[in-house]
């Protein structure tokens, strides 16, 4: 199926627009989307200024960004001098486990502060309360994720099953023939 240029583009910037409204910066957004919905999952900077009509500096911050919290990585061609960026496959799983070192970092901020302003203090108490949090989400992440692991395997194996038990079409041959 051909998706038509000016559907995708204004697609990108629906999805963008949404990603912005949660917090994301709007440039990083829409990169993060070209990405996501282009058929490879790569494109180099320039493929990413033309499609997203910006300029290179533009395509180079939000990259900076997107690579920060490993939601794209940079890539190079065998033999090419021309990066390719490229959105994981799975990318908020990626995302998540990297969260722990974020997470981490987090704690420690915010243990400091209360045995700064005092563990008795209104301000450490709202402090204890973000460490608490976090401290719940390093802790349960692990079995959050095997249970996406899990389950995911499991809609794999049933896509799979389902896509072998499938008569093949008019036109087409099967395996068996």
């Amino acid at each position: 199926m051909t998706t038509d240029p000016d559907e995708l583009h204004a697609y990108i910037e629906r999805f963008a627009g949404v990603l912005t409204d949660t917090g994301f910066p709007r440039m990083p957004a829409r990169v993060f989307v070209a990405l996501m919905t282009a058929g490879s999952g790569r494109l180099t900077a320039a493929e990413l200024a033309e499609t997203l009509q910006i300029s290179p500096a533009a395509v180079s911050g939000a990259v900076r960004y997107l690579t920060q919290l490993h939601l794209v990585g940079r890539e190079r061609d065998s033999g090419s001098r021309r990066d390719k960026y490229r959105v994981f496959d799975e990318v908020w799983r990626e995302a998540m486990l990297n969260r722990d070192f974020v997470l981490s970092r987090w704690q420690s901020a915010l243990t400091e502060g209360i045995h700064l302003l005092g563990e008795d203090s209104p301000a450490s108490a709202r402090l204890g309360e973000s460490l608490h949090f976090f401290t719940f989400l390093r802790r349960e992440m692990p079995a959050l994720l095997e249970r996406y692991n899990r389950e995911r395997a499991e809609a794999l194996a049933l896509e799979g099953a389902l896509e072998g038990a499938q008569p093949s079409q008019p036109g087409r041959t099967s395996p068996d023939s």
